[in-house]
């Protein structure tokens, strides 16, 4: 059963995991305030590492201090995320001194921000600052293409918001793909994903983010689950 908005936002308030709709070719995520509570609804380790939504207009100015990005590649960080809409994995100043909010998002010296919001989406969120996210699947599962499906894959405890507008069913949808930006502004791809699959692949993605954005890309993949 598909939830409404207010009881979406009601379960967020609560620090419960809610599951959230994209626009093609993106699949749904979930979400929460607490990592914990992503963790358990995908059923895999509650201590496991999630990403940061960069959601807030806020989110990377806190940022700024704790990564190890100089002014220019900051800026393109910010740009990734709000133009790409990728998921973007960016190298932490100090990482054993992250603080509680940004640690649950830090593993091996690297911090992992999303960056797809929906603008239908924008005030439903904009009350959670904080929120952590990943992609709406049980662990061991394909992510959910629609709000439908998930909730076929969630189950009646975590609330999945219905889509806003009508869905394009028809669409083939993935998990944003995940960019690795290091503190030189150097980039590759991390993780395959609905972005470079819609360039023809990893090499081609890259080329398009050089382009675009007049910064350094190497066609290096690693290949990662989160």
């Amino acid at each position: 059963m598909l939830s409404d908005a207010t009881a979406v936002r009601r379960a967020l308030a609560e620090g419960r995991a809610v599951v959230l709709p994209n626009p093609a070719p993106l699949t749904c995520v979930v979400t929460a305030t607490r990592p914990e509570a992503v963790n358990l609804a995908k059923r895999r380790p509650a201590g496991q590492a999630v990403a940061l939504w960069a959601h807030h207009p806020d989110t990377l100015g806190r940022l700024a201090g704790l990564l190890d990005l100089g002014p220019d590649a900051l800026r393109l960080a910010r740009r990734l995320l709000d133009e790409e809409l990728v998921t973007l994995l960016v190298p932490v100043r100090e990482p054993g001194s992250a603080p509680p909010w940004l640690a649950p998002a830090t593993q091996d010296g690297w911090a992992l921000l999303f960056g797809a919001l929906w603008k239908p989406l924008a005030d439903l969120l904009e009350p959670f600052p904080v929120l952590y996210v990943s992609s709406a699947n049980r662990t061991g599962q394909l992510p959910s293409p629609t709000p439908a499906d998930a909730a076929v894959a969630f189950g009646p405890d975590v609330p999945v918001l219905a889509d806003p507008v009508p869905a394009d069913t028809a669409a083939t949808r993935r998990a944003t793909t995940t960019v690795r930006l290091d503190s030189d502004g150097r980039m590759d791809v991390h993780r395959h994903g609905a972005q470079d699959g819609g360039h023809g692949g990893a090499e081609e993605y890259l080329a398009h983010l050089g382009r675009t954005y007049g910064a350094d890309s190497t066609p290096r993949i690693v290949t990662v689950l989160i």
